[in-house]
């Protein structure tokens, strides 16, 4: 198991919420005002440059509407 911010899984994870995101219609101003984050909090995540907690990644995936098991299948 990497600790890496950057490993493999991780990457999986950011292509796919970004993914998720763009198929939501949704740029990440919208994403992070509906998070009541700034918008560098998605930026960081998406570029791989912080990691998303479960909480974090839960309620970004509720903002997205998107299905949280298939995206987390897309890191195997």
């Amino acid at each position: 198991m990497t600790r890496s911010v950057h490993g493999i899984r991780y990457e999986r994870l950011t292509k796919a919420l970004i993914r998720a995101r763009k198929d939501a219609g949704l740029t990440q101003a919208e994403v992070a005002d509906k998070l009541r984050r700034p918008q560098s909090f998605v930026s960081k995540y998406e570029r791989g440059a912080r990691r998303l907690d479960v909480v974090e990644f839960v309620e970004v995936v509720d903002v997205l509407k998107a299905d949280a098991t298939r995206i987390l299948n897309q890191l195997r």
